[in-house]
């Protein structure tokens, strides 16, 4: 017979066919690595509910910076947990708070032999556990917070970042942040704007990395599960005011999202796989149900297919390994 002629599994006959053909590719350039210290820990404290990732010491993060650059990680993202917190987040805009010395650190570790970015916000460093300053009424006070924001991209820049990444989800904080580091003399700095964060479910493990102090949730600032379009609403708005690189958080759950800012934007773009998406396919893999290396490398490859140049994920430095072996 001679149905069928067309017959695609030619090109899946051998491990080096299909790597030839492969139209998507995944290479330790492409992942960050979210980091988090704990100010005054002596040692490396787990998190339970993220097997495998711990609140670092200042020098155990030196080294594990120091690892990730030899595995060729594309970077690094910092986020601090600090020991006292107060209601306007002040330690995040102290030049020896947690997160500027643990900037500071890495700097001096690894240079510029990696990208260098850190997280701004205030979540961590405010007693209540929201990303900007409240109101009389409890809730968050887009302007005023937008001030605090300038104030620590400048100190996050003299610390050594090379990238601030505004994650609260305020109106206008990517061209304040630009003004603010351009008025300081740090033009070279750039911003990764968090331009589509939802408020999900999956950001559960993370609260625990950071000692989360979050009273209720972040719904009316951070983005609704059901709204795309709403996506390239804060894709314009985040060029326009000078990102220089935007990015999806979750990235698993919001692959279409992933795809719609990747097929409209002009600057690289960056997806979060977040704790969650990383601690169900831990638990899974302890549980036998998946096989781990497997689903970590499928998920990678998924959010890098959908459209991200950059993936943060937790498993950047032990992939980036893995790939440096192959």
């Amino acid at each position: 017979m001679a149905f069928p002629t067309q017959r695609p599994r030619r090109l899946r006959t051998t491990p080096a066919m299909r790597r030839l053909v492969a139209e998507t590719e995944l290479r330790p350039r492409h992942l960050v690595l979210p980091m988090f210290v704990k100010e005054g820990a002596t040692e490396p404290v787990p998190i339970a509910s993220m097997p495998g990732v711990v609140q670092h010491t200042r020098d155990s993060l030196r080294k594990a910076a120091a690892e990730a650059v030899a595995a060729g990680v594309g970077g690094l993202m910092l986020f601090g947990v600090p020991a006292r917190r107060d209601a306007t987040g002040s330690a995040g805009v102290d030049p020896d708070g947690v997160l500027n010395v643990a900037l500071a650190d890495v700097r001096a570790e690894v240079g510029d032999a990696t990208v260098i970015m850190s997280d701004l916000c205030l979540d961590e460093f405010t007693d209540h556990g929201h990303c900007g300053l409240l109101d009389a009424d409890g809730a968050v006070d887009n302007d005023p917070t937008l001030a605090v924001y300038a104030e620590m991209a400048v100190a996050q820049a003299a610390a050594g970042a090379h990238l601030v990444g505004p994650s609260g989800m305020m109106d206008g904080q990517v061209g304040v942040i630009r003004a603010a580091l351009d008025d300081a003399g740090h033009g070279d700095v750039g911003i990764l704007a968090y331009t589509a964060k939802y408020a999900s479910a999956f950001y559960g493990p993370f609260r625990e990395a950071v000692d989360s102090q979050l009273r209720g949730d972040r719904k009316t600032y951070q983005q609704d599960s059901a709204n795309i379009r709403e996506s390239l609403r804060e894709l314009a708005l985040d060029l326009d005011e000078g990102a220089d690189m935007v990015m999806v958080k979750p990235a698993m759950s919001y692959l279409d999202v992933l795809r719609a800012v990747a097929e409209h934007s002009d600057v690289p773009v960056a997806a979060y796989q977040v704790s969650g998406e990383y601690s169900m396919i831990e638990a899974a893999a302890a549980n036998g149900w998946l096989d781990r290396d497997r689903t970590i490398m499928e998920t990678l490859t998924a959010i890098r297919r959908a459209g991200a140049d950059i993936v943060l994920t937790y498993w950047a430095t032990e992939v980036a390994e893995r790939l440096g072996r192959g």
